[in-house]
């Protein structure tokens, strides 16, 4: 059944998994917020403390994660993370307890726990820029980064009514337990199938390291030729900046989306977990949509326009969206309305990861390492966020998103990476 297709997409399948899984493991917590608030009575501050801890290491550690995947190459760093992420995800039911179940010691615990797990999914997204840009050639990467990025979304996605139902039948400790085999899993079937480049790998033909391999001498001539210079790249400073403004909006969805469907729209858990997946769902579809029409653009335009165009439009969207969920009166048009904006935000994903491979060439996994790190530095403000939501209430925080959004099209003005369509 699998003959027919080729071994890049094989590869990406694999991809796709280990990327379902990280969304999958990282944001247990989000969903279980409204419980832990209840057996130990956190605050929203404390909570947002007990989220962001994750951010933290997850966004420090991003150059150094880029470097870590250029150093020992996709097939042993991914293989080895995956597998870490699901280990931490047992030790976060498990770890509560050995402080004697006190509120003071779950929250050591959760945030100890939080800390490592962010640190080793800091590699995930530099690693997946990188593989891409080595098994996929110029003016293909889009399509490819959107598949990888619908699989963080339907990870998401899955997480709320699977999570819910956990906990409302065991318990949330429980859903870690559950949950966290699958990340060994795919973390050792990503190892086994998996290999740095297309070369190494024993069932590739030469006619698909040909196809593979097309055009990119050109990508490459015209790439900074060290990875601290591709670090200091404009277009990458730009990307970075621009990619924050995004991730502002994409993280008020993955960390207190459930919360605010729950306490300020007033769904029961039940019901709130099933309505969580819509987001996610529009995210995934309109990833690969994005990814089509970036492919398209860049293919017809050259890379400047074509990202340009796709991350702008959708940006713009997101911020339409964004307004019309925060003031809508029913609960349930808010929910539709939000679903659109979170699906325009992974509309405008891709673009960024496309650009940034045309910037960096070679030293993509650094050169990602940056814009992730941009773009996860707003994950760091969900102590802010909780505050925020405390003080001023849940429309002005969710509001706030659209400024943002309009702040990231306009930085792609900015932006003046060429391929060789743009070049010529």
């Amino acid at each position: 059944m699998l003959r027919g297709i080729p071994i890049r997409w094989r590869v990406l399948a694999v991809l796709f998994l280990v990327s379902f899984v990280n969304y999958a493991l990282r944001n247990v917590i989000s969903v279980a917020a409204p419980t832990l608030r209840t057996e130990f009575g956190f605050t929203t501050a404390e909570l947002g403390w007990i989220i962001g801890s994750f951010s933290l290491s997850y966004t420090l550690l991003q150059v150094p994660g880029g470097i870590f995947g250029q150093r020992y190459g996709t097939r042993r760093a991914l293989g080895f993370l995956t597998v870490t992420w699901g280990v931490l995800t047992w030790l976060t039911g498990f770890a509560p307890g050995l402080m004697a179940a006190s509120a003071a010691g779950a929250m050591v615990a959760l945030v100890s726990v939080r800390l490592l797990l962010g640190a080793t999914q800091a590699p995930i997204f530099p690693v997946t820029a990188g593989t891409v840009e080595a098994w996929f050639p110029p003016g293909h990467w889009a399509l490819p980064l959107a598949v990888t990025s619908s699989g963080l979304s339907l990870g998401q996605a899955a997480l709320g009514p699977i999570v819910t139902a956990l906990i409302f039948h065991y318990g949330w400790r429980e859903a870690c337990y559950i949950l966290a085999p699958f990340g060994v899993a795919v973390g050792i079937w990503w190892y086994w199938y998996a290999r740095d480049l297309p070369v190494q790998h024993p069932a590739i033909t030469p006619e698909e390291i040909a196809f593979i391999d097309r055009d990119r001498a050109k990508v490459e001539a015209a790439a900074p030729g060290s990875w601290l210079k591709a670090l200091l790249e404009r277009d990458v400073v730009v990307l970075a900046v621009s990619y924050f403004c995004m991730n502002y909006v994409f993280f008020m969805f993955s960390q207190w989306l459930f919360t605010y469907l729950v306490e300020s729209r007033g769904f029961s858990m039940l019901e709130g977990g099933i309505l969580y997946a819509l987001p996610f769902i529009s995210g995934a579809v309109l990833t690969v949509v994005g990814g089509v029409v970036c492919d398209y653009l860049c293919r017809r335009f050259g890379a400047r326009t074509g990202c340009r165009i796709t991350a702008m439009t959708g940006l713009l969207l997101v911020a339409v969206f964004m307004l019309a969920g925060a003031f809508a009166t029913s609960p349930y048009v808010a929910v539709a309305m939000l679903s659109l904006c979170f699906g325009f935000v992974m509309f405008t994903d891709t673009p960024y990861w496309v650009a940034i491979a045309y910037a960096a060439g070679k030293d993509t996994m650094s050169a990602s390492g940056v814009l992730n790190l941009g773009g996860n530095l707003p994950s760091l403000l969900a102590p802010l966020i909780g505050l925020m939501i405390d003080r001023a209430g849940w429309l002005p925080t969710i509001a706030s998103g659209s400024v943002f959004a309009v702040i990231g099209a306009g930085l792609w003005l900015l932006v003046r990476l060429k391929s060789a369509r743009d070049a010529g």
